[in-house]
């Protein structure tokens, strides 16, 4: 029973962890690219010039920091929730989590090479990078992703003969 029990929650862990690891793939370069748009705002280029300059411990720091400036933000959604307001609290955790994406992949973007100077930090990022690999092999072989690729390719279709069917009239 307990080892039934234990393999259940492993699997119900891996898919949660699977979800936050495709928001994250899916989100990851939009969203830097997006956050880019700001560089080009002087202020905004002149602290990215700068950001990319660091050394590699300040690059680490650097990288953390939305980290540690989400977590009040968090707590006052979980606050929210806790006064009754539970879709305005989730919503905030979920506009927390875009922009702390955003955020944290463009200083992921700037720190890389800093960050891949130090030996731990490359070992790691390397370890990561293929275990997600290996997660992502998994989901995308799964029958939901499979049905999921096969609903989005069939709305694509859908919305490109309805573009051609609305050009075709000139939006009559």
């Amino acid at each position: 029973m307990i080892r039934w029990l234990l393999r259940a929650l492993k699997a119900i862990g891996t898919w949660l962890l699977a979800l936050v690891i495709l928001f994250e793939e899916w989100g990851w370069e939009p969203l830097a690219r997006l956050v880019g748009l700001l560089a080009k705002l002087p202020l905004i280029s002149w602290l990215e010039r700068r950001v990319a300059r660091l050394p590699s411990y300040a690059a680490l720091a650097v990288f953390f920091v939305p980290a540690l400036l989400l977590l009040p933000i968090k707590l006052l959604a979980l606050w929210i929730i806790g006064r009754g307001h539970a879709l305005l609290g989730v919503a905030v955790i979920v506009i927390a989590k875009i922009v702390g994406t955003a955020v944290v992949a463009r200083l992921f973007m700037l720190t890389k090479p800093a960050l891949m100077r130090l030996a731990w930090f490359e070992r790691w990022y390397t370890r990561w990078t293929a275990w997600k690999e290996v997660v992502l092999a998994h989901v995308r072989a799964s029958a939901a992703w499979r049905a999921g690729r096969a609903i989005k390719a069939a709305v694509k279709r859908r919305l490109r003969a309805w573009r051609r069917a609305f050009d075709s009239t000139g939006g009559q």
